[in-house]
Parts: C-alpha cells; sequence; structure tokens
C-alpha cells in the first residue's frame, strides 16, 4: 500500500514536470532515469516524438552510482555533440535535484551540453 502511494505521487512529479518541459529537434529532452542497477539517458524530440541519442549503463562497467552517474554524464554528451546537439532541456524524471541527478547534469554540462 504504502510503495503504491509512492509510486502514484512520483508520476504526478512527472507530470508535472512534463507539462512545462517540451523538447524539439534544435533544444530536445535530456531525460534521465535510474533503476537499482543501471541509469538510462536519452535526447528526445518530443515534437516528432523520437529518441535522438540514448546511453545506458547495460553493457559497461558502469553502476547506478555517482560514478556511474558521471561516466554516462560525459557519454551522452559526446554523442550528443556528435549529433549535432548543443542545447537541451533537463528532465529529471520526477527524482530530486540531487545526488546521482546532480552528478549526471554536471558531468553533462561539462561535457558541452548547455541547459
Amino acid at each position: 500500500m504504502k510503495l503504491a502511494k509512492k509510486n502514484i505521487l512520483l508520476q504526478k512529479r512527472r507530470w508535472r514536470i512534463r507539462k512545462k518541459v517540451k523538447g524539439t529537434a534544435e533544444r530536445p529532452r535530456l531525460t534521465v532515469h535510474f533503476s537499482n542497477k543501471n541509469i538510462y539517458a536519452q535526447c528526445i524530440d518530443d515534437i516528432k516524438g523520437h529518441t535522438m541519442v540514448y546511453v545506458s549503463s547495460l553493457g559497461g562497467d558502469d553502476k547506478a552510482n555517482n560514478d556511474g552517474a558521471v561516466a554516462l554524464g560525459k557519454a551522452i554528451s559526446e554523442k550528443a555533440k556528435a549529433a549535432g546537439v548543443e542545447s537541451v532541456v533537463f528532465d529529471r524524471a520526477g527524482r530530486r535535484y540531487h545526488g546521482c541527478v546532480k552528478s549526471f547534469a554536471e558531468a553533462a554540462r561539462e561535457g558541452g551540453l548547455k541547459f
């Protein structure tokens, strides 16, 4: 029962953020998802409804911790720059801008993405 309530509140936060955050071809939405074992990040053009750049920690040695978040933040910035994306809108998917999310965002900024 408690877990169901937490999931409902998380979904409400996601919807509240997504009302304000829209990705375009010039400035896609950079979303990040942390599971217990892996991290997934993608740049999405919401107008066309397709993913422009995608990285995850599935095949590598990166884990879902601060070190893995920093490595993935740098990786997504490199792939995005190669795809011609310089500026993004950050979607934290209902999570607080703290810990792994903050580490990921700062590493992506250091890699050259603007948001």
